[in-house]
């Protein structure tokens, strides 16, 4: 299939139009002057000749003696000037040699100017051929020895057939070179574009894979032309940006690295701390007012910060690709029913789950998931919650849904952000801010050959936020995989 007409064209056929149109137009501009110049001589020469060769026949012609000549005389004089290829026409006061060509083959004004003295000539054609009409008059000797023009014209038509073939083939020639000239001029177009887009085509395929990641890529710098200079401008760039984006990786990992080392330091005392927040829960209702209600805010506050340690845990599990699968054949209908008994939310949501669908994937993870967007969706959305699970061949499709207000089109791309806040003004919530995070981390961890299971944030048209869950039923690969952050697939935007 023919692609289609691009408008304005790419820079090589420009390339190629700007050579062929200097070198068609400076062939035509020359083999033109070249052949109107030789044309002008040809014609020149010719016609030089001619006038002078009549004016010595005319005056080797024998004495007029009397006017107006006979009849007879304009025949013998019109006789004796004519030759092989021309034609002589001898004419006085309105009688000829031959008065059936005279108004045939004389113009008018050319009669007139001979009528005056003059010598004069015009290029003429008849039927195709071309003929120069020669035109002057005889002079009358005077017998004080000066002359005047008798009256008698004469008139030569003299053939420019040879002329004309001679030309024909000068524009023969002229056309011939200017053929060979073209296409002399496209192949030197062609090698022309060719050296010159070589490195265009150079940087460009060194911008793709610059594009794509690969931050080494380098051109070679060949010369002091612009090229060249353009080529350095981009070794320089990208030598730049790699430096950069090198220091802004080793930042983000002594960040997560951080945050990983300080969060399993903070597991020994926060587990000293939860045990001491047990016995005052226990206690809590047996101490008196302030102190009562100090014991519980400080035991709440305790089992947030455990759960913020432990999502940053998991986190940086991910981070650092030690995240595993531990697989194992589960009965997904009672997977689900699990997790909602376990959270005391089966009497709050909808459940509608076919039974005999089992899968082989990792239970821990998959109650992590649904544990996020079912409390989510309790938290923030409105009732009817739901879940629907859907099977298909080699997938099982899980759907968390309610009727709350949905989310917001501003929000949908970072739903699953780190730490992201729909409502900026919404400081702390009971959350960690990792929930969906981690859900969707979870669901991209299980996956068959090289298909990911994902999740999925949108709105459902007749109101509320839906989750759609992917989970392969198979999962083959459970050796750790390392999170890849650069995807976009699964959901994340």
């Amino acid at each position: 299939m023919l692609s289609p007409l691009r408008w304005p064209p790419g820079l090589r056929v420009r390339l190629l139009l700007a050579f062929v149109s200097l070198g068609l137009t400076t062939t035509a501009v020359v083999a033109g002057a070249g052949y109107v110049r030789a044309r002008n001589v040809i014609l020149q020469t010719a016609q030089d000749a001619a006038v002078v060769t009549l004016k010595e026949q005319i005056t080797q012609l024998a004495p007029i003696r009397t006017l107006p000549p006979s009849q007879a005389d304009l025949d013998a004089i019109a006789a004796e000037l004519s030759g092989r290829d021309d034609t002589a026409i001898a004419a006085y006061q309105g009688r000829s040699s031959a008065p059936d060509q005279v108004s045939a083959v004389l113009p008018p004004e050319l009669r007139s100017a001979v009528g005056s003295g003059r010598v004069v000539w015009q290029r003429q054609t008849a039927q195709g051929f071309p003929y120069l009409v020669i035109g002057t008059q005889v002079m009358l000797s005077l017998p004080d020895g000066t002359a005047r023009p008798s009256g008698l014209e004469i008139y030569r038509l003299h053939s420019l057939e040879a002329e004309q073939r001679s030309i024909d083939r000068l524009a023969a020639s002229a056309w011939s070179t200017g053929a060979l000239s073209l296409a002399l001029a496209v192949v030197l177009a062609l090698l022309a574009a060719r050296g010159v887009l070589r490195p265009v085509r150079e940087l460009d395929r060194a911008a793709r894979r610059l594009g794509d990641g690969d931050l080494s890529t380098r051109l070679a710098v060949r010369g002091s032309d612009e090229l060249a200079r353009v080529a350095d401008t981009f070794n320089h760039t990208a030598q730049r940006l790699e430096r950069q984006v090198g220091e802004l990786r080793r930042m983000e990992a002594d960040a997560r690295r951080f945050v990983a080392d300080v969060s399993h330091e903070l597991r020994t005392p926060l587990a000293a701390m939860t045990a001491v927040t047990d016995v005052l829960d226990e206690e809590a209702p047996r101490l008196p007012g302030d102190a009562g209600r100090a014991a519980r805010l400080v035991s709440q506050e305790t089992q947030s910060l455990t759960r913020l340690v432990d999502d940053l845990i998991e986190v940086s599990r991910f981070d650092s690709g030690t995240a595993a699968l531990a697989l194992d054949d589960v009965d997904v209908p009672s997977a689900v029913r699990a997790t909602l008994r376990a959270r005391g939310w089966t009497e709050r949501v909808v459940a509608d789950l076919p039974p005999d669908t089992r899968a082989r994937l990792d239970p821990r993870r998959l109650d992590v998931i649904l544990a996020n967007l079912v409390g989510n969706a309790l938290r923030h959305g409105a009732p009817p919650v739901t879940v629907r699970l859907r099977a298909e061949p080699d997938w099982i499709v899980l759907t968390v849904g309610d009727r709350g207000p949905g989310l917001d089109p501003l929000v949908l791309p970072h739903v699953f952000d780190r730490f992201y806040k729909a409502d900026s003004a919404r400081s702390r919530s009971e959350g960690s801010g990792l929930g969906l995070a981690i859900a969707w981390e979870n669901a991209r961890l299980h996956r068959t050959g090289a298909e990911r299971g994902s999740l999925v944030a949108g709105n459902d048209p007749a109101g509320g936020a839906v989750f759609t869950l992917r989970l392969p039923r198979r999962c083959t690969d459970p050796a750790p995989a390392v999170a890849d952050r650069t995807g976009s697939d699964g959901g994340r935007p």
